[in-house]
């Protein structure tokens, strides 16, 4: 009996020296984790980070671009490169819904990863976790944190445009509609404040926080919220009608690094979309964890990290559901 139970053990302890650590949940048919591709594809990580660090380089915009296509994935349907697909006969593509139109950006720079990964491994790599590396290496590019991206997503054969434009917190929704949105991908207060964060970089469209400077709630007035000279600031350059498309700074404090100065402007009373604002005026809870923010850089870091790995995990395919697709535009045939 005690020499059995050493076998046991011994067997025990032999699987798990050979088991990848992971702390990134089972998923239904299979595991994501950071080694995915180690023996398939030992150069993917290196190939999207080279790509990843041109484009950004090339354009600061690009960052902000990637890592909210992954958030635009990933709060429809899952994780599942569902985002990437253009129409077909079969498919009426997510890139059309409010959220996406005129905004979504940055599908270039995963085609260019894309067919540089086919070239290195074919059909080894998913479009879904070229996102999520894309998201983390533009977050690192900014001067943000990094963290270990789990891996084996594969990548859906549908889109879901309603999923898209019914899922995606939008600038003007209320705080308990966007913490619904975030509790219905099993993602809480901590993960929406922590994550909302991500708008320390990049821009957003006049069109997207019109009303906060002109109509809040529909009396004709301004946003009490929004401090009054930031205001009008912002009116020199979104008028009432018109210049729909001119482009703010999220943060217009250090709009091309990624810090805590997001929730620094929040406190001042400076958030640009009303999404930003709610934060701190809306929820006591939000409130709390604003403020905190606002004090460490270390601790959002600490909490982005473990939010977006969070959020990477929303419902992917593993196992034999979904494909590699060879194009991220279109399935495969």
């Amino acid at each position: 009996m005690a020499q059995l139970i050493s076998v046991v053990l011994v067997l025990g302890l032999a699987f798990l020296a050979f088991s990848p650590i992971c702390f990134c949940g089972k998923t239904t048919g299979g595991y994501l984790y950071p080694q995915f591709y180690d023996r398939s594809c030992p150069k993917a990580r290196e190939i999207v980070n080279s790509i990843v660090a041109k484009a950004v380089a090339k354009e600061a915009r690009m960052a902000a671009s990637l890592l909210r296509l992954h958030f635009h994935d990933c709060f429809v349907k899952g994780c599942d490169a569902s985002i990437l697909l253009d129409s077909t006969g079969s498919i009426i593509s997510e890139k059309g819904s409010n959220p996406n139109r005129n905004s979504a950006r940055g599908f270039e720079v995963i085609d260019k990863i894309k067919s540089a990964l086919e070239k290195e491994c074919p059909k080894t790599v998913s479009c879904a976790d070229i996102m999520a590396l894309s998201a983390r290496d533009s977050t690192v590019l900014t001067g943000g944190p990094s963290w270990e991206v789990p891996l084996g997503r594969r990548d859906s054969r549908s889109a879901s445009l309603s999923g898209s434009n019914n899922n995606i917190p939008a600038p003007n929704n209320t705080f308990q509609t966007i913490l619904t949105k975030f509790k219905l991908q099993g993602l809480n207060v901590v993960d929406l404040v922590a994550l909302s964060g991500s708008h320390t970089i990049g821009n957003a469209r006049c069109t997207s926080f019109r009303q906060r400077l002109y109509n809040q709630s529909g009396n004709g007035k301004p946003d009490y919220s929004l401090q009054p000279s930031f205001a009008a600031q912002l009116r020199n350059r979104c008028p009432r009608s018109g210049g729909d498309q001119n482009l703010f700074f999220l943060d217009f404090v250090s709009p091309k690094k990624f810090d805590n100065s997001y929730f620094k402007n929040i406190l001042a009373s400076k958030g640009l979309l009303n999404s930003d604002q709610v934060l701190l005026t809306k929820s006591e809870a939000s409130m709390e964890l604003v403020k905190k923010y606002a004090e460490s850089n270390e601790l959002f870091f600490e909490q982005f990290s473990k939010s977006m790995v969070k959020m990477g995990n929303i419902s992917p395919l593993t196992g034999s559901r979904g494909e590699i697709r060879k194009s991220c535009r279109k399935i495969n045939s």
